[in-house]
């Protein structure tokens, strides 16, 4: 295991509006460093990572329009749009960047990720799983097997048949190297003081000794070395070790039960990223055209150009989500988020590996280096963790349900909540209505400062940028028309304060774009004449109320693959319904 050294000197940067000078030279003095550039310095080239995490705090006090508090629970659910067009139909005093004809816009913008499980693997489950808010169906590798993902893969497919305008998009999560305990007969209660041994050997299951499943599990740990089990639940310190076994002693006792997982601080195991049972799985997704890979524990780039190369070998386009979570990703950001199409912040093994107070850190430092790199972002672990024997969340749960919100995750992520857990379904709910009141709070047509200038490399990055300009000012949703989702992902990186209607005919790419942040994925057969594709998206759109008569929307024609018009020919649009 290699070791990663942790530290971190916390600047916090609190600006109260001032008068022209004195405010800019306090924002150029006081910008904290990011957590990658400031804990694990890069070397060479590397070093231009670190501005993507460079940003300043502002805390400013301003007049705010009057609202009234929405409660969270599940059962309010059904009046939240009439809260929502009355909260975001009034504009805050002093957002003069919102435009002045700006319409409130009640879809939900943040992507729900819901692992399927015992609790939720039926149909009746899955549809209404997606009737409360699911937008991707996660299948988590580490458990089941090929028969029982094939058949929450088959029936995702078959609610995407029936339900054409809502589509579920499926990410298959690889295991990757787990180092986990090995069975016991029964749970053993493991006391403070305690003395417990792991060994290398296969079978052994007692009081005092339990097997573990790396056979470089004694060579990778050190004396002193902290060992946390089941992600932190128990820890204990390692007092000495032999060629097969390490003798602990137990910190923080609680039940150890079979096939617990094992870290140890501050380290990652040695081994692949990708594991021959990933392979095997790797394989099946293949065959079964999921959407989006979640690869566990990725340490570099290059298990990332590996995996692609794989696909396209394959002929298949299935889109490549790294998981940060463990200690060696950190130095290796940078270049690991550039060869994926997306990151998920995989918090339970990221606060086992690292210094717990360092997650949230990290976690906005992920979502800002996803923003301005324009790939997907999930938050995943813990986000309502209490409900999975609760029918109600705590209030930290639901504050950190709107953090992501707020920091702009394409993603918001259950795992146990509705694989095993009691109240799926009110899980749901709830992120559903935490997120979109969130979301009713955030000002609309607010650009980040960092966010554009790496992308106007290319024309339709420009014609993006615009675009989202365009449609702030005028308070318009957006209508693109795509045959490989790359318009209507560069928009969603922009995050325009209106909906983007994407049109595509191509049901993969439907699929795909189930995951990104504000876009509203539409099937529809394309024609060879662009005038009558048009009138029918927008006639569409209004017969499904999605647009009113009389509104406008801003029309987007741009990409890297031409639909009607010359390579070299963009534009944008704006018409009235």
């Amino acid at each position: 295991m290699a070791q990663v050294a942790v530290s971190r000197s916390i600047q916090s940067t609190l600006l109260c509006p001032s008068s022209g000078s004195a405010r800019d030279r306090a924002q150029n003095l006081l910008k904290p460093p990011s957590f990658s550039s400031t804990v694990l310095p890069s070397k060479g080239n590397n070093n231009k990572r670190s501005q993507h995490g460079l940003r300043s705090f502002q805390i400013s006090a301003r007049k705010s329009a009057p609202s009234e508090v929405i409660p969270v629970s599940p059962e309010d659910d059904p009046k939240i749009e009439q809260h929502l067009q009355h909260l975001r139909g009034v504009q805050p005093f002093g957002e003069s960047s919102v435009g002045m004809w700006s319409k409130p816009t009640f879809r939900r913008k943040t992507k729900i990720v819901c692992t399927i499980g015992p609790s939720t693997h039926t149909k009746e489950m899955i549809w209404k799983l997606a009737e409360a808010g699911m937008n991707v169906a996660r299948l988590n590798m580490s458990h089941g097997d090929h028969a029982s993902h094939q058949k929450v893969i088959d029936l995702v497919k078959e609610y995407n048949v029936q339900n054409e305008d809502n589509v579920i998009a499926i990410m298959l999560d690889t295991k990757g190297p787990e180092v986990r305990s090995g069975d016991l007969p029964q749970p053993i209660i493991l006391m403070p003081g305690q003395e417990f041994t792991f060994t290398i050997q296969r079978g052994v299951g007692t009081a005092d000794c339990v097997s573990v499943n790396y056979d470089d599990f004694v060579n990778d740990v050190e004396m002193g070395d902290m060992l946390l089990v089941d992600g932190g639940m128990m820890s204990m310190v390692v007092k000495s070790k032999t060629e097969d076994s390490v003798k602990c002693e137990v910190i923080d006792g609680g039940e150890l039960k079979s096939r617990r997982h094992l870290n140890v601080r501050g380290k990652s195991a040695t081994l692949p990223s990708i594991t021959e049972k990933d392979w095997d799985d790797i394989k099946f997704g293949v065959d079964n055209k999921v959407d989006f890979y979640a690869v566990s524990f990725v340490k570099d780039a290059e298990v990332v150009h590996e995996l692609k190369n794989y696909l396209k070998s394959s002929g298949v386009d299935i889109h490549v989500i790294v998981k940060i979570e463990s200690a060696d990703s950190i130095p290796n950001l940078h270049s690991i988020i550039t060869a994926s199409d997306g990151a998920m912040v995989a918090r339970g093994d990221l606060g086992a590996e690292l210094p717990i107070e360092e997650v949230p850190l990290l976690q906005e430092e992920i979502i800002n280096l996803c923003r301005s790199m324009g790939k997907a972002v999930i938050v995943a672990t813990n986000m309502l963790e209490s409900m999975i024997v609760h029918p109600t969340p705590t209030r930290a749960e639901v504050s950190d349900i709107a953090i992501a919100v707020r920091e702009g995750s394409d993603g918001i992520m259950l795992s146990g909540e509705t694989a095993h857990g009691k109240f799926p379904l009110k899980a749901v709910k709830v992120m559903h209505t935490v997120a979109l009141r969130t979301e009713a709070t955030i000002p609309g047509g607010l650009m980040e400062p960092n966010i554009g200038p790496v992308f106007k490399n290319h024309m339709s990055e420009m014609f993006a940028y615009h675009a989202t300009m365009m449609s702030n000012t005028l308070g318009t949703s957006t209508v693109v028309f795509t045959r490989t989702g790359f318009m209507a992902i560069l928009l969603s990186h922009y995050r325009p304060s209106g909906t983007i209607f994407a049109f595509t005919d191509e049901k993969r790419v439907q699929q795909r774009l189930a995951l990104y942040q504000g876009v509203c994925p539409i099937y529809m057969e394309f024609c060879d004449d662009s005038e009558a594709t048009f009138r029918r998206a927008l006639d569409l759109l209004q017969n499904q109320g999605m647009v009113k008569e009389g509104e406008e929307v801003a029309l987007v024609q741009s990409g890297r693959q031409p639909i009607w018009r010359f390579q070299s020919t963009h534009n944008i649009q704006v018409r009235k319904v």
